[in-house]
C-alpha cells in the first residue's frame, strides 16, 4: 500500500493563517489552564520545622512566617510545629494533614552532607514521606528541606545570596493551596 505524503494531502497554510491559529490555539490553552493564586486570604497552613541544623532552619521559618502573611494569611491561619530533626518532619507533616484543618503544610529542615551514607538515607526517607503524605492525605506539602553538601550553601539558600527557600516553600503551599480549591470546584 503506498502512503501519499502529509504535503500531499494538505493545503498550504500562509503564514498569516499559520500565526491566526497559534494565537487561536494559545488562547484555548490560556482558558483551559488552571493554576493557583499567590492569596493566602482565608486560607490555613501547618508549617513543620526541624530543630536540627537551627541556625539554618530558623531562617527558613521566619521567611516562609513573613512570605504567608504578605499572602494575606492571619497570623491565627498558621500553625507551627517543631520536631527534633528532618527525619520527623513527615510523621508530623501527616499528622497535621489528617487532621483536616490545613489547607497546605509547609515542611522546612536542613541536612548537610557528613562523611557516612546517612545523610543519603535520611534525604531519601525524608523526601519519600513528605511526598508519601502529601499523596495519601491529598494536602499540599510544601518542599522547604535544605538538602546541601555544605554548611555555606545551606546558608546561601537560607537567604544570603538565593533567596530563601522557606519563602519559596510558602509560596508554593499558597499556590497549590488554591489550586486544589479550583480544581475541586
Amino acid at each position: 500500500m503506498l502512503h501519499t505524503p502529509l504535503s500531499a494531502r494538505t493545503k498550504p497554510i500562509s503564514p498569516q493563517s499559520h500565526r491566526d491559529t497559534e494565537k487561536n490555539t494559545e488562547a484555548k490553552i490560556r482558558l483551559k489552564t488552571h493554576a493557583g493564586k499567590l492569596d493566602a486570604s482565608g486560607l490555613h497552613f501547618g508549617i513543620v520545622v526541624a530543630r536540627f541544623n537551627e541556625f539554618i532552619t530558623d531562617r527558613l521559618l521566619r521567611s516562609a512566617y513573613d512570605g504567608l502573611l504578605r499572602s494575606g494569611a492571619k497570623d491565627q491561619d498558621i500553625n507551627i510545629i517543631r520536631v527534633p530533626g528532618s527525619f520527623e518532619i513527615p510523621s508530623a507533616a501527616r499528622t497535621l494533614a489528617e487532621t483536616g484543618k490545613y489547607d497546605a503544610i509547609i515542611c522546612l529542615g536542613c541536612l548537610l552532607r557528613g562523611d557516612t551514607a546517612h545523610y543519603d538515607v535520611i534525604v531519601n526517607e525524608v523526601t519519600r514521606g513528605i511526598g508519601q503524605s502529601a499523596q495519601e492525605t491529598g494536602v499540599p506539602h510544601a518542599f522547604g528541606v535544605l538538602t546541601c553538601d555544605t554548611l555555606e550553601q545551606a546558608i546561601d539558600r537560607a537567604g544570603l545570596k538565593m533567596g530563601n527557600k522557606g519563602f519559596e516553600a510558602a509560596l508554593a503551599a499558597i499556590e497549590m493551596a488554591n489550586l486544589k480549591k479550583t480544581i475541586s470546584r
